[in-house]
């Protein structure tokens, strides 16, 4: 499922050795479609950090799962196809049978798509506190959606993905240990990508995780 980011965070550990510095330096301002490359160390520092309030959330604001690009496969589907270890039989409408997924998060191998949740890294409800109640409805549906970066919605078990709810890092992490450096660096990527806010407790949870991690260089391209 995430074999292919292996070799993509090589790529970028090399490409940040030959970039300037000055290019690891986060913008003034974020422009959508700029593509950032800093070490995760930094990428947290440069997120704000501001108080939460839930106020208003409601998980129908956004809207999940369309068909972006109109081939009968939703979001949902499109997620299950491209992590599958063992490729699921698509058959009429998008239903998808038998195939293997494994699940980082408990560490986990599944068969068949049933036992199966795809997880907002950051979920709904989390983003609405740290900005999105801001967001215009297609902004919220652009990110309950997303499939430009593949650390943003992600296959993992049913039971993984009801355990952590709508929490952040300061009260739930991956019960894989192994997978935690990876978690929370995927969580300041996506925090990054859609011009999130963290709160303080937040940050200091990802700090500390992040302090016994390497600080690999992370690309991201913003969405907004």
């Amino acid at each position: 499922m995430r074999l292919a980011r292996t070799a993509a965070v090589a790529v970028t550990a090399f490409a940040a050795l030959i970039i300037p510095t000055t290019a690891h330096a986060a913008p003034a301002a974020a422009v959508p479609g700029e593509t950032v490359i800093a070490p995760v160390r930094v990428l947290l520092a440069d997120l704000p950090v501001r108080a939460e309030d839930r106020s208003g959330y409601e998980r129908s604001k956004f809207k999940h799962w369309i068909d972006a690009d109109k081939d009968g496969c939703n979001t949902r589907a499109e997620v299950l196809k491209a992590e599958a270890v063992v490729a699921p039989v698509q058959g009429p409408k998008c239903t998808l049978s038998g195939g293997e997924w494994y699940s980082p998060y408990d560490d986990r191998y599944i068969e068949g798509p049933k036992g199966l949740d795809i997880d907002h890294l950051v979920p709904l409800a989390e983003a609405w506190d740290s900005g999105a109640y801001a967001w215009t409805a297609k902004e919220r549906e652009a990110y309950a959606n997303d499939l430009g970066d593949d650390r943003a919605l992600i296959a993992v078990s049913a039971a993984s993905n009801r355990s952590k709810a709508d929490q952040d890092p300061s009260t739930w992490l991956p019960p894989a240990a192994g997978y935690r450096c990876t978690y929370v660096t995927d969580w300041v990527a996506d925090k990054t990508r859609w011009g999130l806010s963290v709160d303080a407790g937040e940050q200091a949870a990802l700090a500390e995780v992040l302090s016994s991690c390497p600080d690999v260089p992370v690309t991201v391209t913003r969405a907004r």
